[in-house]
């Protein structure tokens, strides 16, 4: 890939992103109503985030966040 390590805010934020979406997936029943707000709060923050504009940040490194997530945080820079 052409572009730099991801920052360790965008990881955060693609870390706290997965384990809301699976909170909000293992609720059985009950108000969502907060965990769909962080959810959509989170994905309004990856969405936007300052990085996406790196030359070479397409879709193909969302990916590879997304990955990178879930495995631990190698490959990520101190912002």
């Amino acid at each position: 890939m052409e572009y730099e390590p991801f920052p360790l805010d965008l990881v955060r934020t693609q870390k706290a992103w997965s384990s809301t979406y699976a909170e909000l997936a293992a609720v059985d029943t009950g108000s969502t109503t907060v965990l769909r707000r962080r959810l959509l709060r989170l994905s309004v923050d990856l969405y936007w985030h300052a990085f996406w504009r790196t030359p070479g940040a397409g879709p193909a490194a969302r990916v590879e966040l997304r990955e990178l997530a879930r495995e631990g945080g190698q490959g990520v820079r101190e912002a």
